[in-house]
C-alpha cells in the first residue's frame, strides 16, 4: 500500500501578517516536531489584496485575476520559507515527498502545480482556502488545518467517507464560497484563529 505523502495540510492565512505576534506564534507551532508529515500552503494576504485592488480599478479578465492571485500565494510562500526553520520551498507533489523524506518542512509555492493541473474555476469564489482543500486531496492528507487571523472562532467540519453521507457545514464567512466543492471526502477540517492555537494539535493522536 502506498504511503500517504502528507498527513496534514496547514494553510497559513496571509491576514496573519497584520498581527506579528500571532504570526510568529503560528510559525513556531507548525515548526515544532510533531511526528506528522506536514505541508504548508500559503494564503494570499496583502499580496492577493493588491490583485483585488487592481481588479476593482480596471476589471481584470477572470483568467488574469486568478493566476495573479495564485502568484500572490507564491510571494507569501517565499516569505514563509524564509521564516520557518528547516523549511524548504516546493512546487509539486514529488518535491513535497522528497522534502518530507529528508525531514524538511515543505512550503508550497503553488503556481506551477496549479498551472499544470488547472483544477479550479477562475473566480474570486475560489481563494487560497479552496486551493488548500484541493491540495489536501491531491497529496492524500487526512486533515486540513486553516489558521486564520485572531478573532475567528474555532470550527471543525468533517466530511464523511460516504459520498452520500451527511456533511457538517462551516458556519459564518470563514471560508470561500467554493470551499465545500473543492474539499474531498475523508478530510477532517479544522479552522482555528491564531490566538487560539492551543485548541489544535499537529501531533499524531492514538486510536483504539
Amino acid at each position: 500500500m502506498r504511503r500517504t505523502d502528507v498527513d496534514i495540510v496547514v494553510k497559513l492565512g496571509g491576514g496573519l501578517l497584520a498581527h506579528p505576534e500571532h504570526f510568529q506564534a503560528a510559525l513556531a507551532a507548525i515548526a515544532s516536531p510533531c511526528g506528522e508529515r506536514l505541508l504548508i500552503v500559503p494564503g494570499g494576504g496583502p499580496f492577493a489584496d493588491a490583485v483585488r485592488g487592481i481588479d476593482r480599478l480596471i476589471q481584470l479578465p477572470d483568467v488574469a485575476a486568478h493566476w495573479m492571485a495564485v502568484l500572490a500565494m507564491e510571494q507569501y510562500a517565499h516569505l514563509l520559507a524564509s521564516q520557518i526553520r528547516q523549511s524548504v520551498l516546493v512546487h509539486d507533489r514529488d518535491r513535497t515527498t522528497e522534502a518530507l523524506d529528508a525531514t524538511r518542512l515543505p512550503v508550497l509555492a503553488p503556481y506551477r502545480w496549479l498551472q499544470a493541473e488547472d483544477p479550479l474555476p477562475h473566480s474570486w469564489e475560489v481563494t487560497s482556502d479552496s486551493i488548500a482543500a484541493w491540495i489536501a486531496g491531491a497529496v492524500g492528507a487526512r486533515r486540513l488545518v486553516l489558521i486564520k487571523p485572531p478573532g475567528v472562532g474555532v470550527t471543525r467540519m468533517l466530511h464523511s467517507e460516504a459520498s452520500d453521507g451527511p456533511r457538517m457545514r462551516v458556519k459564518g464567512d470563514f471560508v470561500d464560497a467554493y470551499f465545500e466543492r473543492a474539499l474531498p471526502t475523508n478530510v477532517d477540517v479544522e479552522i482555528v484563529a491564531a490566538d487560539q492555537l492551543h485548541a489544535v494539535t499537529f501531533a499524531r493522536t492514538k486510536s483504539g
